[in-house]
């Protein structure tokens, strides 16, 4: 086994196995959370958030609360002028781990590459 987890190239045994994909940051809507809060490193407004990601209130609460109770994101309320207000942002925690679950998606699209030919793309594949 190496560092990561893989198996050598040489024992095919788990080779896709892809350990580090976590489920939880998997689903659609949440890694687009999740990208726009990585991008935004002192966090969103909840409606800015909504936007970027193009859900409903209801929504983007539920998946909120579910990266919240996995401390992935950090949720502060507060009230101005008689309004509340919802800031979402990363965790130091949850940055570190989606930063993790991004370089385990670059391996997959590496994998999926292969070896390239010389004019650097693989029969029908291209990097996006």
């Amino acid at each position: 086994m190496t560092k990561r987890g893989k198996t050598r190239p040489d024992d095919p045994s788990g080779r896709y196995s892809y350990g580090g994909l976590e489920r939880i940051m998997h689903e659609r809507a949440r890694l687009g959370i999740l990208t726009s809060l990585a991008s935004n490193p002192k966090g969103l407004p909840f409606n800015d958030l909504k936007e970027l990601c193009a859900l409903t209130d209801g929504n983007l609460s539920r998946h909120l609360q579910v990266l919240q109770e996995a401390g992935i994101v950090g949720i502060r309320k507060s009230t101005a002028k008689g309004r509340s207000h919802t800031r979402c942002r990363l965790t130091a925690p949850g940055r570190r781990k989606f930063l993790a679950y991004l370089s385990e998606l670059e391996q997959v699209v590496k994998d999926a590459l292969g070896d390239e030919s010389e004019d650097g793309a693989r029969e029908g594949l291209s990097p996006a």
